[in-house]
């Protein structure tokens, strides 16, 4: 049963009992900042759920802003709260997303997590974006209606990911895993091209990373055999 919250007491009850060590002064400092409006729209209309998460990534925020310390680009920016358009973004798709997961729509709590996902394409923002892309993937596996094509996308999503923060092994995983789940679909991007070409060239591009490292690592067996893949994608794509 969604529970209700209906007054600003019962407001700070809820935010003193689930975050931890938030004390009662606190969760009035939070209620009354910016915020506000948007935690008090969730909470009343029972997204407990979307609240808690917008509330951890604040926090993941300023950790990450602490962290990096004065200097830093994250630290020239504001705080996630301070910045209304993204709280705006988050209230709309997170609680979109929380409604449809009720309703057992996964495909559709996909589609708001990527929109989210989406939603953070600034550079200082790209541990939100791929914050939203593990979701999407965790997601999409949850999903049965569409013969696989979410899951697709969400495979080469987290590969892009991983590819970029230097993992290029798991990248290929991920990049393979699209490859066989777009084997014989007709699946275009909003550029037209097939989801499976797109694989084939990823995976040559992954394979000649992964060749050129173990070239460097003297395994050259293995990495001939990885060049031997790179060429078949290539071909193939």
């Amino acid at each position: 049963r969604i529970h209700l919250i209906k007054d600003k007491d019962g407001i700070d009850d809820y935010l003193e009992k689930n975050i931890k060590g938030l004390s009662k002064q606190e969760a009035a400092v939070n209620r009354n900042s910016y915020k506000k409006n948007i935690c008090i729209d969730m909470l009343r209309q029972g997204y407990h759920e979307s609240f808690s998460e917008l509330f951890s990534l604040i926090q993941k925020w300023d950790a990450l802003r602490e962290a990096a310390g004065p200097g830093s680009a994250i630290w020239q920016q504001k705080s996630l709260e301070e910045q209304p358009d993204k709280l705006d973004q988050l209230y709309y798709f997170l609680t979109r997303a929380e409604g449809a997961q009720r309703a057992g729509h996964y495909e559709e709590v996909y589609d708001n997590q990527l929109n989210l996902a989406y939603c953070f394409n600034d550079s200082e923002d790209k541990w939100l974006r791929n914050y939203f892309y593990e979701k999407c993937f965790n997601t999409a596996q949850l999903i049965k209606i569409d013969a696989g094509k979410r899951e697709a996308q969400a495979h080469v999503n987290m590969g892009l990911v991983n590819e970029k923060q230097g993992d290029i092994v798991k990248a290929a995983e991920h990049y393979e895993a699209f490859y066989q789940l777009t084997e014989g679909s007709t699946w275009k991007d909003e550029t037209g091209r097939t989801y499976n070409s797109l694989a084939c060239e990823h995976l040559w591009r992954i394979y000649t990373l992964l060749a050129d490292k173990m070239l460097e690592n003297k395994e050259h067996q293995q990495a001939i055999k990885t060049l031997r893949k790179a060429l078949k994608m290539a071909k193939e794509g």
